[in-house]
């Protein structure tokens, strides 16, 4: 059994799902030019034993002017999304740089996975 959950964290603040657009937007708002962490926590479950792992990707947003910031809330992408964007979405558009492991931010640290499994690849 694989879980994996991400939040985004800045000046230490937790950013998870936002529960409406109104949240949504605060949060943009927060994150607007700002460098921020996504982390995302893995946890693997095989019979009694259980490993943990969590990648850590540091994301710069663009100063997001009220124009950029109500069409992206406009698309209803930021739905569900932990700091109300999805960077492989039209929220790349919000991003200014990236520094660490892209998939991560998209929601499943892949290299993470891999590290802490090596053996989900099928490779003896």
């Amino acid at each position: 059994m694989l879980g994996v959950d991400t939040i985004v964290t800045l000046g230490g603040r937790i950013y998870g799902k936002p529960a409406g657009v109104e949240e949504a937007r605060a949060t943009l708002a927060a994150l607007s030019g700002h460098r921020h962490a996504v982390l995302s926590g893995i946890c693997l479950i095989e019979g009694s034993r259980v490993r943990t792992a969590v990648s850590t990707t540091f994301v710069e947003l663009r100063a997001l002017d009220d124009a950029l910031l109500e069409w992206y809330l406009a698309t209803g992408e930021w739905s569900a999304r932990a700091g109300a964007y999805a960077i492989q979405g039209r929220g790349a558009a919000l991003v200014r740089s990236i520094e660490g492991d892209y998939l991560n931010v998209v929601g499943l640290p892949v290299a993470t996975l891999l590290e802490l499994a090596p053996e989900v690849l099928g490779v003896p």
